[in-house]
Order: structure tokens, then sequence, then C-alpha cells
């Protein structure tokens, strides 16, 4: 399927990758989901965002996560794996990355991008929950 010629993920795998995305997300302390500026958005204590879904965002074609980083991280991605990363639109200057899901990608490298997220805007007595629960571990699938 594409649009413009732009290969887009079809609708059916979209939601699957949706829902372990959201399953995912919700299993971090303090967090909830609601749509925010037309998109699938992950916040903290309702507030702080660290993660939105996108699926061609204004038709360009891709279907990608936009993560908030920790310093520095956004250009080392980039630099790295140009073909999965790239500076998302609207966030991009704040030092978020933008991670292709319409791309070979591993679950393994999408949970990294929402667990670096998470504890880039977490609070501290979030991210000793997190590491409480022990919720960062890699799923095997």
């Amino acid at each position: 399927m594409s649009v413009d010629n732009k290969e887009i993920v079809p609708v059916h795998e979209d939601e699957v990758l949706l829902e372990k995305i959201r399953a995912y997300c919700l299993s971090l302390p303090d967090t909830s989901e609601r749509v925010s500026h037309g998109a699938p958005t992950f916040f903290i204590n309702g507030k702080r965002s660290f993660t939105q879904y996108h699926n061609n965002h204004h038709g360009d074609g891709r279907v990608a996560l936009w993560c908030a980083a920790p310093d520095g991280l956004q250009s080392t991605l980039i630099e790295a794996s140009p073909d999965l990363y790239y500076v998302p639109a609207y966030v991009g200057h704040l030092g978020w990355i933008g991670l292709r899901l319409d791309r070979n990608v591993e679950w393994q490298e999408i949970v990294r991008a929402l667990s670096d997220a998470y504890l880039a805007r977490a609070s501290e007595k979030q991210k000793q929950k997190l590491f409480d629960s022990k919720a960062l571990l890699l799923p095997d699938s």
C-alpha cells in the first residue's frame, strides 16, 4: 500500500503494532493515553507526553513513533541508523527522535526507544518505581 509512492503499513498490521506499543507504554508507572494533535499520545501523570504514534502524519508516508530522548541521543541515533531514525516535525528541535516503524525494526529497538522516552520525561520518583517494578526488562517478543 502506498500514498504518493510512499509505502505505509497496512491498517490491520498498524493496529496490531499500536496495541503492542500501547500495552508496553501503559505498563510503565503513572502513564495514560489520549489523542493529542490527532495522534495517540502517551503521558506521564496525564501531563508530560513521552511518545506519540503517527501513521502517515500530514501525508509523509511514514508509520513512526515520536519519542522524547536524552540529550545527545537524537544525533547519535540518526547518524548510526538514518534508515530508522529521523528528526520529527514540531518536537525534533527539543531533541525528540522519530523511529520508523514501517521499516524492518525489531521489537527490542521499539522498546528501547519507548523506555528512553519515558526515562527522559519521568521524575526521579517515577524512575525509581520503574526500576523497582523491573518493567524495563526487554520482552522476548
